[in-house]
């Protein structure tokens, strides 16, 4: 148990900061990160109030670590910031904090800038089930863009566009996706990005696409429901450490 400023941090909220950290690392390491924007959040465990972890709004995400993420509430109120030269970016807040409101089983929450995402953002045919990886997001929702998100009045539609789902595309933005672990939500991230490069890439050749029948298409996004074989994310998340290990244990600090 860790004792900072008067700040008790139980175990179990000591290692989802080590998870959080863990994650905006292999962001950073997989190329999805824009500087020091966008966010991961998580929720505390074990907590009377709902409160989440957030990132210092400064920090690029390979400088992130346990020790220094900053806890708030859903009306984002910080509750406990070790260091008073960052704060956290309001803007990043409104989505993370509205979906944390509505989906109570939902732990981690990633949103991203990347180049493929918002490539495909902007796509008027949106996500193609071309590969096996984007048919995982077959019937993925989406999020017409409202301008920089910053009013609170967009929270109610952009929780009711996601719906139950793990996975949106916010137009003309980028990429957010949810799980009930931070091990979850990155796996989503991961392949999500990676179907959105995939298509980037094929419709960029200028060929023909070929696409598969549509009971394949429904047949493999079946297969990927977290009830029908298992939960990805949760297997890969040792070696996502190992990975984060070896290229700086500074993160569990």
């Amino acid at each position: 148990m860790i004792n900072k400023v008067n700040y008790v941090v139980s175990p179990a909220e000591h290692q989802a900061r080590i998870d959080l950290a863990a994650c905006y690392r292999l962001v950073a390491h997989f190329g999805m990160s824009d500087l020091i924007y966008n966010h991961i959040t998580a929720r505390v465990p074990d907590s009377a109030e709902e409160l989440i972890l957030i990132n210092p709004y400064g920090l690029m995400y390979n400088e992130v670590t346990a020790s220094n993420l900053i806890t708030i509430n859903l009306d984002g109120d910080v509750i406990y910031n070790p260091n008073s030269d960052f704060g956290i970016n309001q803007a990043g807040y409104v989505i993370h904090s509205a979906v944390h409101r509505a989906r109570e089983n939902v732990s981690c929450v990633i949103h991203t800038h990347t180049r493929a995402g918002m490539a495909v953002s902007a796509m008027e045919c949106g996500l193609l089930p071309i590969t096996q990886t984007a048919m995982r997001f077959h019937g993925i929702p989406y999020h017409d863009y409202e301008s920089v998100a910053i009013d609170l009045d967009e929270q109610s539609r952009l929780v009711a566009d996601l719906g139950d789902q793990t996975a949106m595309i916010l137009r003309n933005h980028g990429l957010l996706t949810v799980g009930p672990s931070i091990a979850q939500a990155f796996n989503t991230l991961y392949w999500l990005e990676m179907a959105c490069k995939a298509q980037v890439d094929a419709l960029s050749s200028g060929v023909k696409l070929t696409m598969p029948p549509d009971e394949v298409i429904h047949k493999t996004h079946h297969l990927y429901q977290p009830h029908v074989r298992r939960p990805f994310g949760e297997m890969e998340w040792p070696a996502m450490l190992r990975i984060v290990e070896k290229l700086d244990p500074t993160y569990k600090n």
